[in-house]
This record gives C-alpha cells, sequence and structure tokens, in this order.
C-alpha cells in the first residue's frame, strides 16, 4: 500500500527558533525533505541549481507564475522567490514528508491552495523571551530590533490561521512536540482510509 508523505509548514516570528527546530527535527527523520525554493536571483559561491535553488531567469519565473506552478511566490526587492508545486508535489506522492519554512504571508497563500498541509506556528515561551534572542543575534541596530519585535506582534495574529501551535522553550522539547504532532496527523482516519477499506473487505 502506498502511503502520500506529508506537508508540513513550519511558520513564525523572526527569534522564535523555527529554523533551528526544523534543522533537529530533520537530522531525526533523514527520509523528509526541505523544500527547495525557485528563485531569479544569481547563485552564490558553492549554491548549486535544484540542491540549494531552482535558480530561473526572470522570463522563466513568469512563466511559471502565468501556468500556476507555486503554491506561492513573492517578490523581495528585485528577484523573485517561491514554492514549485510540481517539486513538493512529486516528493508527496513518493512518500516523503516535506517540511516547509517559510514566512507566514507565504504560509497563508500555501493554505489556500494545499489544506491538507500541516500548519504548525512556532512561538517564544514569551515576549521578552523573544525580544532577548533578537538582540543576541548580534544586531546591535536598536532600529532593526525594534522593527522585528514589533513585526512579531503582528505575525502572532495569525496564529488562529494555522492548525498548531508549539511553544520553543527548548529546542529539544520542541522537537519532540513537533514530532508527535505529525505522527498523530499521521494517524488520523482520514490519512488511512486505504488501509481501512482493505480491512472492512478482510483483505
Amino acid at each position: 500500500m502506498e502511503k502520500k508523505g506529508l506537508l508540513i509548514v513550519i511558520s513564525g516570528p523572526s527569534g522564535a527558533g523555527k529554523g533551528t527546530i526544523c534543522k533537529e527535527w530533520m537530522q531525526n527523520n533523514p527520509d523528509a525533505v526541505l523544500s527547495i525554493s525557485a528563485t531569479t536571483r544569481a547563485p552564490r559561491p558553492m549554491e548549486k541549481d535544484s540542491v540549494n535553488y531552482f535558480f530561473k531567469t526572470r522570463e522563466e519565473f513568469e512563466a511559471m507564475i502565468e501556468e500556476n506552478e507555486f503554491l506561492e511566490y513573492a517578490q523581495v526587492y528585485d528577484n523573485y522567490y517561491g514554492t514549485p508545486r510540481k517539486y513538493v508535489q512529486q516528493q508527496l506522492k513518493e512518500g516523503r514528508d516535506v517540511i516547509l519554512e517559510i514566512d507566514i504571508q507565504g504560509a497563508l497563500k500555501v493554505k489556500d491552495r494545499f489544506d491538507t498541509g500541516i500548519f504548525i506556528f512556532i512561538i517564544p515561551p514569551s515576549m521578552e523571551e523573544l525580544k532577548r534572542r533578537i538582540v543576541t543575534r548580534g544586531t546591535e541596530d536598536p532600529n532593526v530590533i525594534l522593527k522585528r519585535f514589533s513585526s512579531a506582534f503582528e505575525e502572532i495574529n495569525f496564529i488562529k490561521r494555522y492548525n498548531y501551535v508549539v511553544v520553543n522553550d527548548t529546542v529539544e522539547e520542541a522537537t519532540k512536540k513537533v514530532d508527535a504532532i505529525i505522527m498523530a496527523e499521521k494517524c488520523r482516519v482520514d490519512r488511512n482510509t486505504e488501509l481501512i477499506l482493505q480491512l472492512q473487505g478482510g483483505i
């Protein structure tokens, strides 16, 4: 019996630790894959096409937009970034779980197009702790710190659009919670209809 993979979308404010949690979870789940974005920016040294990004010309990217080939995309300054639908669907079809670490605006676009995904919002244990994490990142410009902290307040308002919220008190515990959510989702009745039908049919 073939089992499709799950699309797991991870978001949260800057400083919440979502990237660290994704990295930790991936180390414990080597069969899963990180979603690869497409971009029109030039490759940096040591970056490889189809590994770090799918590097596209502006014309290629805009043609993909016209063909509705992105789960979401955005223009950041002079470059496009987007999540190719075909790549994600192929990985899921082959039974691999796909982790998509993305900003909130992008995540909500994905949800509109892929509502069977698992949407997890990572939050800090307190706003005071979030501010401490932002400050200790090494950014000394007070204006940057204030902007990130203000954005975090706005972003937390979107929690209700997600399926789950995970408090990142420690990376180890937060990663365990993410893993528990994914395992529970895999046990949902509506994700196991083929198995249930086989059992009911006595096969």
